[in-house]
């Protein structure tokens, strides 16, 4: 683990404090949350970040997000684990 991963993290973390509630759904939060926690304490999530990838896709489709936002989601999300290629 290293502070980019926690730092990575930590933008999930304040994401969901402060559009959580507004923003998204339960379910919703939960699904990005997993995500986080499994790439952050486990290293591995691929389903997870899939998810988050779709959940991202369908919150700009339904217009409650942007492309913007969306993308540093996903890339917050995927930045919890490690580099690509390393375990």
């Amino acid at each position: 683990m290293n502070a980019h991963r926690s730092e990575a993290y930590g933008r999930v973390v304040r994401t969901l404090d402060d559009l959580g509630p507004a923003k998204l759904q339960p379910a919703e939060q939960a699904t990005i949350r997993t995500a986080a926690d499994a790439l952050f304490f486990d290293g591995d999530a691929r389903e997870e970040l899939a998810a988050v990838d779709e959940l991202a896709q369908k919150l700009v489709e339904s217009e409650r997000w942007t492309p913007v936002r969306a993308q540093a989601l996903i890339d917050d999300v995927a930045a919890c684990g490690p580099p690509v290629g390393v375990r």
